[in-house]
């Protein structure tokens, strides 16, 4: 007999610690209400965005109920010891976490307990916790690829940890409160929560790319650097060769952009974008007249850089800001680290809540 405990206690959840939401977790769930549910996992499902399960609970006259329990995305879970084998249809298992908003059937999976007492951790709750904050790098010790002979001031090829100085794309920009123009503030207060691209699997581009954990590799092509990001796999192109847009450049999720060294900085400045959002809550991005100025400093032993991205954008009457960090690492980074993506339960929470067919109309 599995019985469901709602816990309505706020409590201090670390909600930054889940490093690895592509969306708001606050449109989603309730960080005030938690809950503890046992049952028995009939379904899985094993990709991204984010790993899910399905939990049947059965009260105790016998009736029963299926909850959605969230996880984080395949990145995240291997990151605290998980495999698609660890939790299997056919298991009974104790969970907690926070329940899902407006009396959705769904869980934010924090904490797992098996049949047998072993606990699993399924969520870190402290943001400065595991390599957030740490460069594991060797000093002196070469990690660029150096294979094009250009005249720059650091060498900053080959592969990057983007969790360095990482924290989640919402609600990271600066300043608070946001300055929104009129018009911007209004967009952002009709923002629906489903109509985020991450929930699609679709790729985010600029600038949320920017802010995103996952590893990027930078390869110099001679007139070019190739950005590669684990993030979709998408690759990014910054001309170094004082180009110019073309005059019939179009639109794009990445923009062209431009580069050039200011000393030992890196400095990108990408224009033609396609209109968006600029982080997971949906604040708005116009697109024509957006301008994205990004600098990269690097460390003095070349083992770490702090990148800032600052965003001029119609719709706000200053600048925006994003700041975050990338670091060497003696562990090969793998720039495949990324599982697929399946937009699957996307559409399943829109055919529950009866909005399938509005948004495929959009």
């Amino acid at each position: 007999m599995f019985w469901r405990v709602v816990v309505g206690v706020a409590a201090a959840v670390g909600i930054a610690g889940i490093a690895a939401a592509h969306h708001s977790f606050s449109a989603e769930f309730d960080a005030e209400k938690r809950a503890e549910l046992t049952g028995k996992i009939v379904q899985v499902w094993w990709a991204n965005p984010h790993v899910r399960y399905r939990l049947e609970v059965t009260d105790a006259a016998g009736a029963t109920e299926n909850w959605e329990l969230q996880a984080l995305n395949i990145t995240g879970l291997q990151r605290l010891g998980w495999t698609q084998a660890t939790v299997k249809v056919g298991d009974e298992l104790r969970v907690s976490g926070e329940l899902g908003r407006d009396g959705a059937r769904k869980l934010f999976v924090r904490n797992v307990q098996r049949a047998d007492g072993t606990v699993l951790l399924a969520a870190r709750g402290d943001p400065a916790a595991s390599d957030v904050n740490e460069v594991r790098a060797t000093p002196g010790k070469h990690y660029g690829y150096g294979a094009v002979d250009n005249d720059y001031p650091v060498d900053i090829t080959g592969a990057w940890r983007n969790r360095y100085k990482f924290r989640v794309t919402v609600d990271d920009l600066e300043p608070k409160p946001t300055p929104f123009t009129a018009e911007g503030r209004a967009l952002f207060a009709a923002t629906d929560h489903y109509q985020d691209p991450a929930l699609r699997c679709m790729a985010l581009g600029l600038p949320r790319l920017f802010g995103a954990p996952y590893n990027m590799e930078i390869v110099d092509t001679g007139t070019h650097y190739v950005i590669i990001h684990v993030e979709h796999n998408t690759p990014r192109r910054v001309w170094m060769d004082g180009r110019a847009a073309p005059a019939d450049t179009q639109p794009s999720s990445l923009g062209f952009s431009v580069g050039h060294w200011e000393g030992d900085d890196l400095v990108i400045e990408t224009t033609h974008l396609l209109p968006g959002w600029l982080d997971g809550s949906g604040l708005p991005m116009k697109g024509e007249g957006t301008r994205l100025v990004e600098r990269y400093e690097l460390t003095a032993d070349r083992l770490a850089m702090d990148r800032t991205m600052t965003i001029y954008d119609p719709y706000y009457t200053q600048p925006l800001v994003r700041r975050r960090g990338s670091a060497r690492d003696d562990v090969d980074v793998d720039i495949s680290e990324q599982g697929s993506c399946d937009p699957d339960s996307y559409y399943r929470d829109l055919l529950e809540l009866g909005r399938l067919e509005e948004h495929l109309n959009r």
